[in-house]
């Protein structure tokens, strides 16, 4: 049997941490990291060069598990590693997946397995734009959030894992072409997770973008501050946690609009199923059943959710001493173009009105000075810097599901 090869694409928190557990828990492959950013593969090559038998020391939060591991070669060139690779992780921010996309185009094999981890809103659409054919013979999987809270200690050869999720769900488009069976895909990609988390099949990529953090962080944020004064902040407020009735209410509402825009596709669309995508307050009871102290509302399911204990708004300091909201933070330069947008532009295929989305979008793009939406449809002159399924040329329900 030929060795296995697995590329990891990214140099941040869970770049380094795939690279490792795929180091521990798959010793027959060849592991190999792609990093585009800046020097990050110079530095990361040099720490593994000055600490050639320990490589990257992996610290699990909470138990004495620690190990050592290592990538086999770090790189910023796709051509030394792309073309053998069986297994790509990008592991990296949504603004960055075009840049690595390109670089990975040229090079990627027939039956490939592509893993975005997370993918964020749009992640298959951007992908068929820029490998063009070459979808038919590979796969596609996303992932709906990353499997582990970790943190890089030392650049290139320490990180902790502070927690592992229990399960963990995801979808897999299967190019026409692709030899592989779907559940042996997943197979192959939990024996690189190890035993946790768990992955969950979710049976439409559809139902894994709509799902995503994008309709929760943006109205949390529009909640929270859609009419603040400018006043700065003594302290930094709490974010889940400290959802009022107002943020809930956001919320709730943005949810059903979501449920209803899944709904309409699975009606469209014969055989298509969307069982996945629930109401928000069923996910949070779904996935977070343990650590919630009281699941009677939405809002006191945020407000009493052990897993989010001191989790606080993005925040700036100012000269004095006090704060004030950062809205560049990935709740919002993240979760409107690579999320909501995303969000709104599938809702628009399927002809549900989303006038909650709407508010939320307007606000939102103002305080990334930006313009996605006028009105209530996606005609803004920054529409083309977002995953919109209508930039990919998608004009129906139908087109969705022409891969």
């Amino acid at each position: 049997m030929s060795r296995r090869n697995i590329l990891v694409c990214g140099g941040g928190n869970g770049a380094h941490c795939i690279a490792a557990i795929a180091a521990r828990t798959q010793p027959e492959a060849d592991i190999s990291v792609l990093t585009l950013y800046a020097d990050e593969a110079e530095r990361w090559s040099k720490s593994l060069e000055q600490n050639p038998l320990k490589g990257i020391r992996v610290h699990k939060d909470g138990t004495t598990d620690e190990f050592d591991t290592k990538p086999k070669l770090v790189t910023k060139d796709p051509s030394v590693v792309v073309p053998s690779a069986d297994m790509i992780f990008m592991v990296v921010p949504a603004f960055a997946h075009e840049q690595y996309l390109k670089a990975l185009a040229p090079y990627v094999k027939d039956n490939t397995i592509l893993v975005g981890l997370p993918t964020k809103c749009g992640f298959e659409f951007q992908c068929r734009s820029i490998l063009g054919d070459k979808t038919k013979t590979c796969s596609i999987v996303s992932f709906e959030t990353l499997p582990w809270a970790c943190r890089i200690l030392e650049f290139g050869t320490s990180i902790k894992i502070l927690g592992t999720k229990d399960t963990i769900g995801a979808s897999v488009l299967k190019g026409s072409e692709c030899t592989l069976e779907k559940s042996d895909i997943l197979d192959k990609i939990q024996r690189v997770f190890g035993e946790f988390p768990k992955i969950l099949p979710v049976q439409n990529y559809l139902a894994i973008i709509l799902m995503s953090d994008a309709c929760i962080h943006p109205p949390i944020m529009y909640g929270k501050w859609g009419k603040w004064d400018g006043t700065p902040l003594s302290e930094k407020p709490l974010f889940y946690q400290g959802v009022d009735e107002v943020a809930a209410d956001y919320l709730t509402k943005v949810s059903n609009e979501v449920v209803a825009t899944a709904r309409e596709i699975a009606r469209q669309q014969s055989g298509v199923d969307m069982k996945d995508v629930v109401p928000l307050i069923d996910w949070y009871k779904n996935h977070y059943s343990d650590q919630l102290v009281d699941d009677s509302s939405l809002m006191r399911a945020l407000q009493t959710n052990k897993a989010y204990d001191g989790l606080i708004h993005p925040m700036k300091e100012t000269s004095d001493g006090k704060f004030v909201p950062d809205f560049s933070y990935r709740y919002t330069s993240e979760d409107i173009p690579f999320g909501m947008v995303v969000l709104k532009g599938l809702a628009l295929l399927a002809g549900v009105d989303t006038p909650v989305m709407d508010e939320v979008l307007a606000w939102a793009q103002g305080k990334l000075g930006k313009e996605f939406i006028v009105g209530s449809e996606l005609e803004g002159k920054d529409l083309p810097q977002s995953r919109a399924p209508q930039n990919y040329g998608f004009k129906t329900v139908d087109d969705l599901f022409k891969f």
